[in-house]
């Protein structure tokens, strides 16, 4: 039987080329919360917040992790960089040999990993060294800053820490970085307060380049920017990517902002993967009616169009509930009786290379993209 997660990994002719290395792997991820009653603190259920999620990301690649808020995105974020515990799943990181690093590699280069490490088993020690190479830019850019700290020590401080830099050689580290963000070295000694929202999130990705990682997760780097201020740092994150050979996962409710920066896409609703596809395969063919509905609800920028946006109607399931059948059958317009039987597995389309769906009718569904 064909593995899903590793059909949705090959393209051809868009998205990634078949030889491109997959950098991290997620096989069936779990996160469920506990909910505790009365004065002994009974458990009495779960929240399954995040509930079977595999994907897979590949060396400098963008893949966007995108569904409406509350699905889980941000919680497979923080259980993939172990901010919080996983349930259950494999997080399964491939270092390789870096030319950065002296080893013998060379850029391009397609040797096979140094080693496969499983995040999700890690600790202590372990889990500090694995993290020099997964870092996190935060939604909100001015929460995610110390406003007790200067600039320079913002910065600076992974670098202290994993006691990389001290002295001059800190001090050259960071304003390379600032440059490289496009802020000026003299800003170093000032405080976060004194930067505008688009300032202080180019401290924040400063701060996640300063261990040189290999992936970087964006938590919805631009959502709480002006829109101007949006396309700035967008532009930025992809010249980053190349000039230091970043793989972004990139978490995202805005389908504007993905369509422009991902180069494939993975849809999540209620803490499940239900499509995953090249970015322009899924803009213009979506498979799942769930990505239909979400393209259909975006905004539309083109005054001739806005009157074509849609709701998406219904209720979301509640992920307390133990839930049987496919969980968007209750808001699905083409549902039919097998949908509330069984629930539907996460298969390739065959017409389509490297998009997979969980929908009974993926095949069979006419739906409409962008």
């Amino acid at each position: 039987m064909t593995d899903p997660i590793a059909a949705s990994s090959q393209t051809t002719g868009e998205g990634l080329p078949d030889a491109a290395r997959p950098l991290l792997e997620v096989k069936g991820l779990k996160k469920h919360y506990p909910i505790q009653k009365g004065f002994l603190r009974r458990v009495v259920g779960h929240i399954r917040a995040v509930d079977g999620v595999s994907f897979t990301v590949h060396e400098g690649e963008t893949l966007a992790l995108v569904g409406e808020s509350g699905c889980g995105k941000t919680t497979v974020a923080k259980t993939v960089l172990r901010a919080i515990d996983p349930t259950e799943g494999e997080i399964l990181y491939h270092r390789y040999a870096d030319p950065r690093a002296g080893n013998g590699a060379t850029e391009g280069s397609h040797n096979g990993a140094v080693e496969t490490i499983d995040v999700a088993k890690l600790r202590g020690a372990g889990l500090k060294d694995v993290r020099t190479d997964l870092q996190m830019i935060f939604q909100d850019p001015y929460a995610s800053l110390n406003p007790r700290q200067r600039i320079r020590d913002i910065i600076g401080e992974p670098l202290l820490v994993n006691e990389i830099a001290k002295g001059k050689e800190l001090a050259d580290r960071v304003t390379e970085l600032m440059e490289a963000v496009g802020l000026r070295p003299e800003y170093a000694i000032r405080y976060p307060h004194a930067f505008s929202g688009g300032q202080r999130q180019r401290i924040g990705i400063a701060r996640a380049l300063a261990l040189r990682p290999r992936l970087v997760i964006c938590d919805e780097p631009v959502s709480a920017l002006d829109m101007s201020i949006q396309a700035q740092i967008l532009n930025l994150l992809k010249d980053l990517q190349e000039q230091f050979r970043l793989t972004y996962l990139f978490i995202s409710h805005d389908l504007g902002v993905v369509q422009h920066v991902s180069d494939r896409v993975a849809v999540m609703y209620v803490g499940k993967v239900v499509e995953v596809a090249p970015a322009r395969s899924l803009f213009r063919r979506p498979r799942h009616p769930y990505t239909e509905a979400l393209l259909s609800a975006s905004p539309k920028p083109h005054p001739r169009f806005r009157g074509q946006m849609k709701t998406i109607a219904g209720e979301v399931p509640d992920a307390t509930q133990p839930l049987t059948g496919c969980y968007f059958r209750g808001r699905c317009p083409y549902a039919q009786q097998i949908c509330a039987e069984e629930e539907p597995p996460l298969r390739p389309v065959p017409e389509s290379p490297g998009q997979v769906a969980a929908c009974h009718f993926a095949d069979e569904l006419s739906l409409a993209g962008v």
